[in-house]
């Protein structure tokens, strides 16, 4: 049996200004084998119960995982973990771009902040050598300013700069996490516990490239990917139209969110903000990750508008901050995106709480002097593009919008709680359970509130019994196909939870979800263990790297429930259980019954007591996690 290696963890404690190093036996590294999982057990080691996300007791986590830096596609995510101050729950976030594999690079598994510095600080990374600097300069800077000002201080254009920008600064419930100006740990808020540490940036150098444990068979598996992007046409068409290649068919399908979810049908411009129109109009070349032949990001430009340097918007982004807002142009929603990216914003829930003060203000619940001056109209790009500035600033009705959609309806009141489109107070990405109804058990569930990222999505069953997502879906153990989505037995519970372990996999191995995943992706669930092997020695199986995956759900989970969360909060917006009374999809609701039935089979699948909805004794045993009895 190889020896799993240890994780080398960075702490920096910010009230005293020390740095420690120490290192975390392979025994328990293997457990939780980076990411999510790492960040996770990482943080609970020091975090007292009770203590306020945004209290200098949180406990702040950025980790990668012992696969990180390897030279093959997907394999560059980084997490970060805390309590969210938005959700209030075990707090998870990823991003892509080149930080995560220099972290690695350097010799680091995860930096663990705590504390509060006395005044704003960054953070440099260069192998074992790790400072804290002033960063008083630099408080209150836009991220592309922040990035140019610390090459330039640092001699060094090759950094990568994890920072928060104003938003952050400013507490923003849902500020986001911003490298490489266009990257972003978007969801659950990790933007504004940095602020509240007065920690602006962490900078890492460029280190040695990683090598791996079967040179031979590894570059077998490198070099296969441009064969499979031959074959594969879904995942060759992110690298032409990005993420936002199916925006037009959601709605013409009829469940495309548009203006606050009241409808999936968007005609008048979902044509205008698909990825197809962004190749043609404004996109100015495909930017991509370390080491990864897809090259799914865009990069705008629009001459006096938009600056590239801020990337360009993503089919969420796209979604959140178009037809969500009921916005037509392109430009204005490239504009936004940048605006996001700038200031520190995550784009869904931006967007999202953008579009409930819209159906807040047609409704008479914002009054004309609450928006000062703004037409808050579905429609309006540059209504969305002025709050954006106004949220990260918290200026006038922007300090109200920046504590999420769910806090500002309990402030507004007179029913505006039915228009935030959220759950565990994290507004809804823009895949409708409508349509994906085990999706939409999961966005219930999940640990961390609504997520398009914690499993696999229904229409993947809907394929033919001998097609590539189905033969995949079958090492999990998973057979059924059904002939529509709509339905939701107990299989598709099974699906759900099933596919959930594995996407929790890959979040902790921090590997991209569009290269790794179980079903139509680049690689498959074989490749995935041949990647563990092949890199790092791990002759491991399917069945341990799910029993990963479970442990770190549980681990959330019961996070949670010492924080006082229990089944109460595993619900859906009441919207999404009434009929669509317009478009393609009309009548097509989630059936309440079935939900409420599928939630409760769920729980007893999961090993969760049925009441609470929290892990029982058994299941924390069966998974190794006596030590949270």
């Amino acid at each position: 049996m190889v020896t799993f290696p240890e994780a080398k963890i960075l702490e920096i404690d910010l009230t005293s200004g020390t740095v420690n190093m120490k290192t975390l036996p392979g025994e328990i590294y293997r457990l939780y084998p980076g990411g999510s999982a790492l960040g996770l057990y990482l943080m609970m080691q020091d975090y007292i119960p009770g203590t306020a996300a945004l209290d200098p007791g949180n406990v702040l986590v950025f980790s990668v995982s012992p696969l990180t830096g390897l030279p093959i596609s997907g394999i560059s995510r980084m997490n970060v973990t805390a309590r969210s101050p938005l959700t209030g729950t075990a707090g998870d976030s990823q991003s892509g771009g080149f930080i995560a594999s220099y972290l690695k690079m350097n010799g680091w598994d995860a930096v663990v902040f705590k504390g509060k510095a006395e005044k704003p600080v960054y953070l440099t990374i260069d192998g074992d050598q790790a400072q804290l600097k002033d960063a008083s300069h630099l408080w209150g800077k836009v991220t592309g300013e922040v990035e140019a000002a610390i090459q330039e201080e640092l001699g060094d254009k090759n950094i990568e700069v994890a920072q928060i920008g104003p938003a952050g600064e400013n507490l923003v419930k849902y500020a986001c996490i911003i490298n490489k100006c266009s990257r972003a740990n978007g969801r659950n808020g990790m933007g504004a516990v940095m602020g509240s540490k007065n920690l602006k940036a962490m900078v890492v150098k460029k280190g040695k490239p990683m090598a791996a444990a079967d040179g031979e068979a590894f570059m077998t598996l490198s070099r296969s990917v441009r064969k499979l992007l031959e074959e594969n046409e879904a995942v060759a068409g992110l690298g032409l139209n990005g993420t936002d290649g199916d925006l037009e068919g959601f709605s013409d399908e009829g469940f495309l969110p548009t203006r606050n979810w009241k409808t999936g049908h968007f005609p008048e411009g979902a044509n205008n903000i698909t990825g197809a129109t962004m190749y043609d109009t404004v996109l100015k070349e495909r930017d991509t990750c370390y080491a990864c032949a897809v090259r799914c990001k865009r990069v705008v430009e629009i001459p006096g508008r938009v600056d590239p340097i801020y990337g360009g918007p993503e089919y969420e982004t796209c979604a959140a901050l178009g037809s969500y807002c009921g916005v037509t142009e392109l430009a204005d929603v490239c504009e936004a995106n940048m605006l996001c990216n700038m200031y520190g914003l995550d784009t869904i829930s931006c967007g999202a709480t953008i579009s409930f003060a819209m159906e807040c203000f047609e409704e008479g619940l914002l009054k004309p002097e609450q928006a000062e001056g703004l037409e808050l109209k579905f429609g309006n790009g540059a209504a969305v593009n002025a709050l954006v500035k106004k949220i990260a600033l918290r200026e006038g009705l922007g300090d109200l919008l920046a504590e999420g959609s769910a806090r500002a309806a309990e402030k507004i009141g007179g029913g505006a709680e039915k228009f935030s489109m959220s759950v565990k107070k994290q507004e809804l990405p823009a895949h409708m359970p409508q349509y994906k109804p085990a999706l939409g058990l999961v966005y219930a569930v999940n640990p961390f509130g609504a997520d398009h990222q914690s499993s696999e999505h229904d229409v993947f069953l809907v394929m033919p019994p001998d097609s590539r997502e189905r033969e995949r879906l079958s090492k999990l153990g998973i057979w059924k196909g059904y002939d529509n989505p709509y339905e939701l037995d107990s299989e598709k519970v099974r699906f759900a939870l099933d596919s959930q372990k594995y996407f929790s996999v890959l979040d902790s191995l921090s590997l991209c979800q569009f290269v790794w995943g179980p079903s139509w992706e680049l690689y498959g669930p074989d490749e995935l263990l041949e990647l563990c092997r092949a890199g790092l020695g791990w002759e491991t199986s399917l069945y341990e790297l799910m029993m990963a995956g479970e442990r770190r759900i549980n681990m959330m989970r019961q996070f949670n429930a010492r924080e006082g969360f229990t089944a109460a909060e595993d619900t859906l917006p009441a919207r999404l259980f009434e009929p669509f009374a317009d478009g393609p999809a009309k009548g097509i609701h989630v059936n309440r019954d079935a939900f409420e039935a599928a939630k409760s089979l769920y729980y007893e699948m999961a090993g969760w007591d049925p009441k609470t909805g929290n892990p029982t004794e058994a299941t924390l045993k069966k998974l190794s996690l006596d030590w949270l009895l």
